[in-house]
């Protein structure tokens, strides 16, 4: 910075009138005005107030060589602006640069977990698609009649109609055998949702036919109340299986969803010679009316043989619960 210059004062009253005429003469103005501009100038620079001239070391003063440095001091200043312009520019690209950088590590992993969801999702829809089937078979079809028929040959036997009751009970055996048969001989009748759908229509003819027997008094009440408890405990014992082994999520139109097959029945041998038995039972009371062999000693051992079997096929579903059903997963 330039140095502060003290001037001397040669007189107590201020400068005399030949030194303001000498820097008049010399720097075009008066004194009292040149001092006052050196004054502003050091009050404006930072400089120490001048306050006293010294007019014997007047013509030592170069006014040139002052405009020179002020005119150093502005290039410096502006040259320290321009180094700091690009200093805040430099932070500038930099903090941009690294939010940038943040920004496409925010996308990027954005995008990799939205990627990954998407993909999780298709294969839930594979794995869902999968596990359908065509449930529109001949068999499930002689199954679901077999079904709708049962209520009626009830009706038609408590109402005393025993010979039609017969005929419907000849056709309901029948397509049990076929779609048996069907299923067996040809693979792509065959379905895992037949292994739920037969059964369930068996416990349906069974239930209709005891019920309405023992109502026309044809079949006791001990052995209806046996065979009705063992079919109800099969039917809920389906459909706990059906909500064990339905993936989530578990929805009341998934669970009913027919062509969503989630597990197969597999029954064991007692269930089928009992069903066989129970069939030959129910076929035989009911014959007992028209062929007039009511209480006949045989019908009452037939009826203590079928509720032995019906208990010990309910026994058998619970003692090999690990083989009766099978729940289906996505391989």
């Amino acid at each position: 910075m330039l140095p502060a210059i003290v001037f001397r004062q040669m007189h107590a009253g201020g400068l005399h009138h030949g030194a303001a005429t000498t820097l008049k003469h010399v720097l075009g103005v008066g004194g009292n005005s040149f001092v006052n501009c050196l004054n502003r100038y050091a009050a404006a620079t930072g400089f120490i107030r001048i306050s006293f001239l010294d007019i014997n070391q007047r013509r030592n003063w170069d006014v040139a060589r002052l405009r020179l440095y002020a005119d150093a001091k502005k290039q410096s200043l502006h040259l320290r602006t321009l180094q700091g312009r690009d200093i805040l520019q430099n932070a500038i690209d930099k903090q941009r640069a690294e939010f940038i950088e943040r920004k496409n590590f925010l996308v990027d992993d954005i995008r990799e977990a939205r990627n990954k969801v998407q993909e999780r999702v298709r294969e839930k829809i594979d794995e869902i698609r999968e596990e359908r089937e065509n449930i529109m078979t001949i068999p499930n079809m002689l199954t679901i009649s077999r079904a709708i028929l049962s209520p009626y040959i009830g009706y038609v036997i408590v109402q005393g109609d025993y010979t039609m009751g017969m005929s419907l009970l000849v056709i309901a055996g029948i397509t049990d055998l076929l779609d048996g048969q069907i299923a067996r001989r040809w693979p792509s009748q065959a379905s895992k949702a037949g292994s739920f759908l037969d059964p369930m229509a068996d416990k349906l003819l069974m239930g209709s036919l005891v019920i309405s027997l023992c109502y026309s008094e044809l079949l006791p009440m001990w052995l209806t109340g046996v065979v009705v408890f063992r079919d109800v405990f099969l039917i809920g014992a389906g459909f706990v299986i059906r909500y064990i082994s339905l993936p989530p999520p578990k929805t009341f139109s998934r669970y009913f969803d027919a062509t969503h097959v989630t597990a197969q029945l597999e029954p064991t041998f007692i269930s089928k010679v009992n069903t066989g038995v129970q069939l030959a039972t129910i076929g035989i009371s009911l014959g007992a009316p028209i062929w007039n062999y009511l209480d006949h000693p045989a019908l009452h051992g037939l009826w203590y043989l079928t509720g032995v079997t019906t208990v010990a096929a309910a026994l058998s579903y619970v003692i090999n619960r690990r083989d009766t059903f099978k729940i289906i997963h996505k391989k």
